[in-house]
């Protein structure tokens, strides 16, 4: 992918260099309705240098089905990505992305996580964290008022055999979890932090240290989930979550109680987390 029309310092524009460096020209991408189709296939053109299918919010985990089982019956070799942003992931194609995860349909999922709908006006979705200001969550009323949905063990939920999150600000992790992915037969879930210059209102030079700095303070944790057994991969001493918040314009209008209350959750999450270490998430469910 060269040559899209992403804003400065787009955080899932870094991500789509990633994915198709990882997984190699023999990819098909099926794209969701979102920033990254709209900066990157204005007609005529074409920035993905593969074969690409845009497709509406609500139903790319079909159309890849579709590509996926048209390689099956054709003997062909390939690896189907199906891309979606947070409407396409947490919020308006879910039910489409269930039914594919339930059927276990052989596909890599991505979800580019910006926390909100950029594309559209910056509205909050099911992605966006508490606290953060939008233009249907406004710091008048103190930002979103709920956490965001826990997408990535909804998705483990589904007994699919593997899940990942990870982040543009630690490519080499990112790197071989899409590896990993591309030689596991099924439905593979990776989440992706993208940071967002124009939505989180940061500097647009500072996209990778945000992203870096969500992984130390712990509001945003990498780790796998590879035939229902967790495992962090990467998992830092955290730090305070000030820094991370105070230098993005979303948060500015929090007060310290509000920055407190952050803190406070991200103790018990990551409390959470090390208790599920080396666990069996299907185990757990009965599955």
């Amino acid at each position: 992918m060269s040559g899209s029309n992403a804003c400065a310092g787009c955080g899932p524009s870094i991500a789509m260099h990633m994915i198709l460096r990882a997984l190699g020209k023999e990819t098909v991408v099926v794209n969701a309705t979102g920033c990254m189709e709209v900066v990157s296939t204005q007609y005529p053109d074409s920035v993905w240098n593969v074969p690409y299918i845009h497709s509406v919010f609500e139903n790319i985990p079909a159309v890849a089905t579709g590509v996926s089982r048209a390689f099956k019956v054709l003997n062909k070799k390939g690896t189907v990505v199906a891309i979606g942003g947070d409407g396409a992931s947490y919020d308006i194609g879910f039910g489409a992305m269930s039914g594919a995860m339930e059927r276990n349909e052989n596909m890599i999922y991505v979800v580019y996580d910006n926390n909100a709908y950029m594309n559209t006006g910056i509205q909050r979705s099911g992605g966006t964290p508490w606290g953060a200001a939008t233009t249907t969550s406004p710091k008048e009323v103190g930002g979103k008022k709920v956490w965001q949905k826990p997408l990535p063990f909804i998705a483990a939920a589904h007994a699919i055999p593997y899940v990942a999150t990870a982040s543009i600000a630690y490519p080499n992790d990112l790197d071989a979890k899409l590896k990993k992915a591309k030689e596991i037969e099924g439905f593979k879930y990776i989440h992706i932090h993208t940071p967002c210059p124009v939505g989180w209102k940061f500097a647009s030079n500072k996209t990778i240290e945000i992203a870096r700095d969500a992984v130390e303070c712990g509001l945003w944790n990498l780790f796998e989930i590879e035939n229902g057994k967790f495992k962090f991969s990467f998992k830092p001493q955290l730090v305070p979550v000030d820094k991370y918040l105070k230098e993005q314009g979303r948060f500015k209008h929090l007060t310290d109680e509000g920055i407190a209350f952050i803190q406070e959750h991200v103790k018990k999450a990551r409390g959470q987390l090390e208790k599920l270490e080396n666990a069996n998430i299907n185990e757990r469910l009965l599955f």
